[in-house]
This record gives structure tokens, C-alpha cells and sequence, in this order.
């Protein structure tokens, strides 16, 4: 091998990318090796109980509505509104008349779906019973 070889400006980045990649899997796989020789097999009455005081956890039914999640959902989409609206905002002079027209497009489109949303009751809490 002569030196004109080794003279391609991403071979050091080559050799490195391996050498790491090599370094990654042998520490994985050590850590793993390691772990299986001194982890205890054995399973303990005392290991598989909760870990909390208290009586012990009974299984009970979800008493939390879907509704709070569809609230919390309608919340977070309506808020990421706002988000677009302060560049907006900042640069209105800039933007034009343009920049008004396309913001009564977002704002039209949002207005559907939050009418859609409210026609179908969406917007409505119901009682947990």
C-alpha cells in the first residue's frame, strides 16, 4: 500500500465512524454479558410485592372521562393557533396584504373545524356517573 491510498480527506472519518461503531456494540455487549453473570435469577416473594405503603392495589374502573382528553386535546390545538399568530403579528407591516389574506384563510379553516367540533358536541362536558 503506498500513501496515495490513505490520502482521501474522509478517510480518517471512515476509520473513525468504524472504530466507533465497533466500541458501541463491544459496550453493549459487555454491559449485557456483565449483567446477566451478576444479576440473581431467583425470583423473591419480597421482590415482586409493591413497593408502597398502604393497602395493598386493587384494580378499580376508569372513572376519567374521554372528555377531559378531547378538552385537553381541542386546548392544545387552539393554543398552537396562538403560536402562529404572533409572527404574524410582528411582521404584519412586513407581510401585506398578502400576510391579512392568508391569515383569514388559517383563521377560516379553524373556524370550521371548531364549529364542526361544537355541532358535534365536542365542546359539551358531560356528569361522570
Amino acid at each position: 500500500m503506498t500513501h496515495m491510498e490513505f490520502a482521501h480527506p474522509y478517510f480518517g472519518a471512515f476509520v473513525m465512524f468504524i472504530v466507533t461503531f465497533t466500541a458501541f456494540g463491544a459496550t453493549v455487549w459487555l454491559s449485557r454479558y456483565i449483567s446477566r453473570k451478576i444479576a440473581r435469577l431467583d425470583t423473591e416473594k419480597l421482590k415482586t410485592t409493591l413497593y408502597e405503603c398502604g393497602p395493598e392495589v386493587t384494580k378499580q374502573p376508569n372513572r376519567i372521562s374521554a372528555q377531559f382528553y378531547l378538552t385537553a386535546l381541542l386546548f392544545i390545538l387552539f393554543d398552537v393557533e396562538i403560536i402562529f399568530m404572533f409572527p404574524w403579528a410582528i411582521n404584519f407591516k412586513i407581510l401585506g396584504w398578502f400576510g391579512f389574506v392568508a391569515m383569514l384563510f388559517f383563521l377560516l379553516i379553524l373556524a370550521i373545524g371548531f364549529l364542526y367540533e361544537w355541532k358535534k358536541g365536542g365542546l359539551e362536558w358531560h356528569s361522570i356517573k
